[in-house]
């Protein structure tokens, strides 16, 4: 039984590394085994030719070369700039050796590609004209979220964002999960002659993700823990252990060890997510601004039937934004 099955608690979700990226790149990463003979070296030495021509363009100093095709420090940090989110947690050089054989990879699958005349197709060439309006879609974009941030526009956003805070109560509990309330007495009968409640948590509870940590679920507010689990822990003062509790995951014992009116974050605190918000609806609204003054035409559609603007939800990045709620505070046990 996990803490998940009792915890509203999407703010706690372990984030995900970019699976598919990783494991594209994981597979490109194996051992090459290239069967050589003179007729598909021809292929390559040509198909070289071309990708050498085309990194030309690359700066930097060459850190390696594939095929003889060199690989510069401007093609790093290209690669970063695209995957580098997904390696934040790898060290360093290990982050540097990945980008380095992302990059030959993609190389390498750029002349195999380029072998086979993919390149030379009327929809190729559309999708280098489809590729190219997005990338400078993106770039726009990010210019002008870059360009919104600053310390008055942040400051404003976390000003306004207080103000809408109504105070709130949180608590700081331990439990222990079982499965029978004969058990859940019984542990209380043990607490209530002095046993340490973190010692049995560790002992008995059924709750893997906290038993560990002697039942200890942190800082919380009411709306976080399912009702059963609320309406009891709520009654509670600071000190006090519950009497056995049924929940749909089982029955717990709680202690209370500290109730308060949940803190307002510090502003560096919040700071990353308020840049965040200031950036997309920035970009949100330059959308916005570009549409007002466009004329969109249908041709597929009578006039009556086109609709005036595309639908918010697909304005690049995610449409209008609604003003943001307090950050939360971070959590202290």
């Amino acid at each position: 039984m996990t803490l998940t099955l009792l915890r509203y608690r999407l703010n706690r979700a372990p984030a995900v590394l970019g699976a598919r990226w990783l494991g594209f790149a994981a597979l490109l990463a194996l051992p090459l085994v290239v069967a050589g003979c003179s007729k598909e070296a021809d292929k390559t030495s040509s198909s070289g030719a071309k990708m050498q021509s085309a990194t030309s363009k690359s700066t930097g100093a060459v850190v390696a070369k594939i095929n003889g095709i060199e690989i510069r420090e401007s093609d790093l940090a290209l690669a970063e700039e695209d995957i580098g989110q997904q390696l934040a947690s790898m060290p360093p050089e290990s982050k540097r050796d990945y980008l380095i054989t992302y990059v030959g990879d993609m190389m390498l699958l750029t002349q195999a590609a380029e072998a086979k005349k993919l390149d030379q197709s009327e929809k190729f060439d559309q999708y280098m004209e489809f590729a190219r309006k997005k990338l400078l879609m993106g770039k726009l974009l990010d210019t002008e979220a870059k360009a919104a941030v600053n310390d008055a526009a942040l400051r404003k956003v976390y000003d306004d964002a207080v103000k809408q805070v109504k105070p709130e109560q949180e608590v700081h509990a331990r439990h222990i999960l079982v499965e029978s309330e004969d058990d859940a007495k019984a542990i209380r009968a043990e607490l209530q002659k002095g046993a340490d409640f973190a010692q049995l948590a560790k002992q008995k509870s059924k709750d893997t993700s906290t038993a560990g940590e002697g039942g200890d679920l942190g800082f919380f507010v009411k709306d976080q823990m399912i009702p059963e689990f609320a309406d009891a822990v709520f009654k509670l003062e600071k000190g006090q252990l519950s009497d056995p509790v049924k929940s749909p995951v089982g029955w717990h014992i709680i202690k209370i060890e500290e109730k308060r009116t949940k803190p307002t974050p510090k502003f560096e605190e919040a700071r990353p997510q308020i840049e965040n918000y200031v950036m997309r609806k920035a970009q949100a609204d330059y959308v916005t601004k570009l549409r007002e003054s466009a004329k969109l035409e249908r041709m597929d559609k009578p006039a009556a039937q086109a609709p005036a603007t595309p639908p918010a939800g697909m304005a690049p990045p995610a449409g209008t934004m609604a003003p943001p709620a307090a950050p939360a505070a971070p959590e202290k046990k």
